[in-house]
């Protein structure tokens, strides 16, 4: 049996399409060969090779005109925007085009046209993706009003501890602006969910759990505040804060039981926060999306208690 020729360098690690294989020498019968999959139409990756999203779009473009853009779901993703289980994991590639040119149609591809005369076009990891606010708007039609609250949040939050990226993605301002202004499908969710983007929540639960507490009708927590009375050890910073209360609200995430040197820190952190004089309160998944009734009952006893005690 013949040994397969090797691919070229600049295929290693990359999708192509068959007119760059056969430009670089491959042969007809190499480009056709089982060692390599096809995420689309006239598109080769080695197939060793593990699929993202960001190599799947990359597959996809080196077919497309320059007109087709990611949009939707797929730019979300693309901006790392926090998204239900069943719609991240989703390898349907949104793509969509300008007037007058015919809706993307091809296996894996979900069409759209671009009717939004505020999108812009941006680079993204490479590829032609449609800006953050325009992603977000786009979800007005895909989202519930929690999920689309917390995904206002993730491009507007500005991190404490600076990442790769340029953040925030859009100002609440500009968010804002794109929501009220929006005329196409969805517009309504985006307007009662611009109501409650706020600034500061740094992951999707900690949204879901400030939107629990708003609708019990208890007063709205400061984000992701530094606490500077804390001795013994660098001011720590906590999720969400009843300051007159010296009440502490801490989602506890998975990575706190998985990390066990991320959990030990937590522990030590907690407990410098109680010894200041602050309530802390916890709240796992199970509290939050099991028992959200519980949860809330948690905290409202203790506001209460600071109210008799001040």
């Amino acid at each position: 049996m013949s040994r397969r020729t090797p691919l070229p360098g600049e295929f290693s690690d990359r999708a192509f399409s068959v007119g760059e294989g056969r430009a670089a020498g491959l042969s007809r019968s190499r480009v056709r060969a089982s060692d390599l999959a096809r995420p689309f139409r006239g598109v080769r990756v080695e197939a060793r090779i593990p699929v993202t999203l960001v190599g799947l779009c990359g597959a996809y473009a080196r077919r497309a005109p320059v007109s087709h853009v990611f949009s939707h779901v797929t730019a979300a993703l693309l901006w790392h925007v926090p998204l239900p289980r069943e719609l991240g994991e989703s390898s349907v590639l949104d793509v969509a085009v300008g007037k007058p040119r015919g809706v993307p149609r091809a296996a894996g591809v979900r069409g759209h046209r671009l009717g939004d005369a505020d999108v812009r076009v941006r680079e993204r990891y490479g590829l032609r993706v449609v800006d953050a606010a325009s992603a977000w708007c786009q979800l007005g039609t895909v989202l519930g009003h929690d999920d689309l609250v917390a995904a206002g949040d993730h491009l507007v939050l500005r991190p404490v501890v600076p990442d790769s990226d340029t953040r925030p993605f859009v100002s609440l301002a500009d968010l804002t602006e794109r929501a009220q202004r929006f005329a196409g499908p969805g517009g309504r969710a985006l307007r009662s969910a611009i109501r409650d983007v706020r600034e500061g929540s740094e992951s999707r639960p900690e949204s879901h759990l400030r939107l629990l507490i708003a609708r019990a009708g208890l007063p709205e927590p400061e984000l992701n505040q530094t606490l500077h009375d804390v001795r013994g050890m660098r001011p720590p910073r906590v999720d969400m804060l009843f300051r007159s209360s010296r009440l502490v609200i801490e989602y506890d995430g998975d990575q706190h039981r998985t990390d066990p040197r991320q959990y030990e820190k937590d522990l030590r952190r907690i407990e410098a926060i109680r010894e200041a004089g602050y309530t802390v309160i916890q709240v796992r998944s199970s509290g939050l999306y099991g028992d959200p009734a519980g949860t809330i009952a948690r905290i409202s006893r203790a506001l209460a208690a600071a109210r008799v005690t001040r």
